[in-house]
């Protein structure tokens, strides 16, 4: 992670070292917020934001899940991305926007809370560690459950959720693995710690269906893509012996863009080398990112006229 220079909070732009929050805040003491992981790329006419209109949907349904109120308007948030990002300087980065109450609640109630929001950016390369893209990363099946739809908001993206899934990514990273699988309630596969699965057989890709996991826009932009190029793509439940005996698997995400998996639980997958179909699909979706797709060119907003528009 490189630090960047500014953050934006509630519209203006505030040094990195002076954006603090408040130790008696509600968010920070029970993980009440929502945010989102967002990715601008470098392309021939200058940096833009990947799918930024679909992130800001969700960063707004995850608010009204838990009950947050926005005090802004989705195109401001996403201006300030935009903003936030020319800024700072960066032709390619990760991007925060998150919705938090920076003071009080402590007794739980947050309705007279003032709520805050934030857009923070910073370089963050390989997300499961370099070469891993390339190589593809190893994987072992979490002793943790994903939550069930009852015992947590798992179509929300808060903050609250993520212990969960620190706790099963820094267990597998102690056992000598990349990164953990998780299985839904009843045994299913669900995702990894922050990833959505897909895995190949036959030539086709298979993903398990939205019932307990969060609806991932890189998920949803691989099927597009896939689909669009001609292939087969299932939503489907399937278990891990499945996942052992799948041609190919990679995970997708904001962080983990398109990487293979080639080991899970000490087995190898397929030949225990990134895949053809999973070398297609990287292929594609960089592309994608990079501008070099023009039937999806739609999905870019460039940095440059956002940030010129507004001056």
């Amino acid at each position: 992670m490189e630090q960047g220079k500014s953050i934006w909070m509630d519209g203006k732009q505030v040094d990195w070292k002076d954006s603090t929050l408040h130790f008696v805040s509600n968010s920070f003491q029970y993980g009440f917020s929502v945010f989102e992981g967002i990715r601008a790329y470098k392309t021939a006419t200058g940096p833009a934001v990947f799918r930024l209109d679909a992130h800001i949907k969700r960063l707004f349904n995850s608010a009204k899940i838990i009950g947050l109120d926005m005090p802004f308007m989705p195109q401001q948030v996403s201006d300030a991305c935009c903003e936030t990002i020319a800024a700072n300087g960066y032709e390619e980065c990760y991007i925060r926007p998150v919705a938090y109450i920076g003071e009080g609640g402590m007794d739980l109630d947050h309705r007279n809370c003032k709520v805050n929001v934030g857009v923070a950016v910073w370089f963050w390369g390989e997300y499961l560690g370099a070469g891993k893209i390339e190589n593809g990363t190893r994987v072992k099946t979490s002793s943790f459950t994903r939550h069930h739809i009852n015992a947590n908001m798992t179509k929300a993206k808060a903050g609250g959720n993520y212990m969960l899934f620190q706790m099963t990514r820094v267990d597998a990273l102690r056992q000598g693995y990349d990164e953990a699988l998780l299985l839904d309630p009843q045994g299913h596969v669900a995702e990894g710690s922050v990833e959505n699965v897909f895995i190949v057989r036959d030539g086709e890709l298979i993903t398990p269906p939205l019932t307990y996991i969060l609806e991932g826009i890189t998920r949803d932009s691989i099927i597009r893509l896939a689909r669009h190029r001609g292939l087969v793509v299932r939503e489907e439940f399937f278990s891990r012996d499945t996942v052992y005996v799948a041609d190919e698997m990679f995970f997708v995400g904001t962080g983990a863009e398109v990487t293979p998996v080639v080991e899970v639980d000490d087995r190898p997958i397929g030949d225990g080398k990134p895949g053809p179909v999973t070398k297609a699909m990287q292929k594609l979706f960089f592309d994608t990112v990079h501008g070099n797709t023009p039937e999806f060119s739609h999905w870019l907003t460039p940095v440059k006229a956002v940030a010129t528009s507004r001056g």
